[in-house]
């Protein structure tokens, strides 16, 4: 089985979610979202294959969602994602990849679910 984690180290539910994948006999392909984020093509996978919307894997108490205006209803899908690539501090976490099944860590036991 190849999972992948986008993970911040300094997020509790993040290192839950690490620790839990760990403690069922998994060691996942670790990505440090914040220092080598997803492309916008590879975002835009994620929230396809999550069945959301890209606001819906924003972070929205974060800064750079209210200084570039996010909740604006006229913004195109493609700037969503690219202010997710450009700003990761933006992006939920953390995010299991497992195949073409992913799900969010929140709580960390929502990725049993595609494990």
């Amino acid at each position: 089985m190849s999972v992948r984690i986008y993970h911040n180290p300094r997020c509790s539910k993040s290192r839950q979610t690490l620790q839990l994948l760990r403690d069922r006999g998994i060691e996942p392909e670790i990505v440090e979202y914040l220092k080598h984020p997803p492309s916008a093509v590879e975002l835009d996978a994620l929230i396809r294959a999550l069945g959301i919307q890209p606001r819906d894997l924003m972070r929205r108490k974060e800064a750079p969602y209210a200084d570039l205006n996010l909740d604006d209803p006229a913004m195109a899908r493609g700037d969503l994602l690219m202010a997710m690539v450009e700003n990761p501090v933006l992006i939920e976490r953390p995010i299991v990849v497992n195949g073409d099944k992913v799900a969010i860590g929140r709580p960390p036991e929502a990725v049993l679910a595609i494990l």
